[in-house]
């Protein structure tokens, strides 16, 4: 048993943050056993970790991010989601067939989520199926905790990035059972990159896998209204995009994660609703690539699972800080268009909650600090001010000054996490 003390803050709902000034998080075997105002006389000889004048906050989790897209973020955002991907990711995407490329650039992608705090996260790999496990060992290597996917793309793709329907499946299901004993800790979640980059065929077979290991999947949904258009001319005969992964056994219950998800039909929100999908909110990329403000409040209204996402390189800041602010602003953009006057913002505990707990609950007890969770936490120490601030205005503070350079320690189910990779 280890106690931790400093200024904790979680939020267990969505409605506001539970605070405990100078308290303790007590902690067994990576668990947390419970958080209180004061060390509970029972536990008085536990080691205590002293981090007085800290905040103690659950650590970020990022359910879209494209790995390989790393080196081009900020670029590329006058073009809208489908010339940005021609120009910019898939040229790109194809230096992954180097694994001395993959080995390079992955490091570097790790390491900086590691400094930005986000401890969990589900990653978009490439197709290249030994840069993918190559991602995945130095994940596993970093102490991080993600899912990772090899991106299949069997049509409508450029030549150097595209396989055959035969050896997208052989290379998705090779890095399945792989990975089981090279990457114990780090998860496999089934990638087919878009609709339009896909067979029937492929989608089919992907699909057999999902049912076959019982995976996870993630994909783009209802992002660009370009790209609806062109998922609707491919399947006329599918009612809505949504619907599409549905029918090839691609939106697998309470294990699918869909990004975007801007342009949604009624259709949709039920289906989705319906197979409990984790929406990833991208409201900096989607401003970025002009693709539109997802009205956030409606979604959380009709009861559909948000968390916040960084989606680089749409997005061009991993920071989940910053993707946390910007979709507190979009949500209060959308106020301004005609037919949402009255829709409430986001307010930062609901914000916090889409990027700790909300994400977390992909990867099971994850972003929070009640009993039972893993302890995924970060050690804030935010700079001094003039006035006499609360835990919540620290924070405050902290998510939208700070950065890196203020968390201290990053813990994930209770291992203290280092810098990687510095042997």
């Amino acid at each position: 048993m280890i106690a931790y003390k400093g200024d904790i803050l979680y939020t267990p709902t969505p409605d506001c943050f539970e605070v405990f000034e100078d308290g303790y998080v007590l902690v067994e075997n990576g668990k947390v056993v419970q958080v209180s105002g004061s060390l509970p006389s029972e536990y008085a000889d536990v080691e205590v970790i002293d981090r007085s004048g800290r905040l103690i906050i659950p650590g970020f989790n990022d359910l879209h991010i494209h790995a390989p897209q790393y080196p081009l973020a900020g670029l590329g955002f006058d073009y809208e989601l489908l010339p940005w991907l021609e120009n910019y990711t898939f040229k790109t995407e194809a230096k992954y067939a180097d694994l001395d490329v993959a080995d390079h650039w992955y490091r570097l992608f790790v390491t900086k989520l590691w400094q930005v705090g986000t401890l969990r996260f589900s990653a978009f790999a490439t197709l290249h199926n030994e840069s993918t496990l190559r991602l995945m060992q130095l994940c596993q290597e970093s102490g991080l905790r993600p899912v990772v996917g090899k991106v299949n793309m069997d049509r409508n793709s450029p030549a150097d990035l595209v396989e055959s329907t035969e050896e997208s499946l052989r290379g998705t299901q090779d890095l399945i059972e792989r990975s089981k004993t090279l990457t114990p800790d780090i998860g496999f979640i089934v990638t087919p990159r878009f609709v339009p980059s896909t067979t029937p065929e492929l989608m089919t077979g992907l699909g057999e896998l999902v049912e076959r290991y019982q995976l996870p999947v993630q994909s783009h949904l209802d992002e660009n209204r370009s790209e609806v258009e062109w998922v609707r001319q491919l399947h006329p005969d599918v009612p809505s995009y949504a619907e599409v992964y549905e029918h090839y056994g691609l939106m697998p219950e309470n294990r699918t994660i869909m990004a975007h998800c801007i342009w949604l039909s009624e259709r949709e929100k039920a289906l989705l609703k319906d197979r409990g999908v984790w929406l990833a909110h991208c409201a900096q990329s989607n401003l970025d690539l002009t693709s539109g403000i997802m009205p956030a409040r409606r979604n959380l209204e009709y009861g559909l699972k948000l968390s916040i996402a960084s989606d680089v390189a749409g997005g061009h800041e991993p920071s989940m800080n910053r993707n946390i602010v910007m979709a507190i602003e979009a949500s209060k953009a959308k106020t301004f268009e005609a037919g949402y006057e009255g829709d409430r913002p986001l307010t930062l505990p609901e914000a916090f909650h889409m990027a700790t707990k909300a994400g977390g609950s992909f990867f099971g007890k994850v972003g929070s600090f009640e009993p039972s969770y893993e302890f995924d936490a970060l050690v804030v120490r935010e700079g001094e001010s003039l006035l006499d601030l609360s835990v919540e205005e620290r924070l405050e503070r902290f998510i939208y000054m700070g950065d890196d350079r203020d968390i201290e320690e990053r813990y994930v189910a209770g291992r203290l996490i280092n810098r990687p990779f510095q042997h």
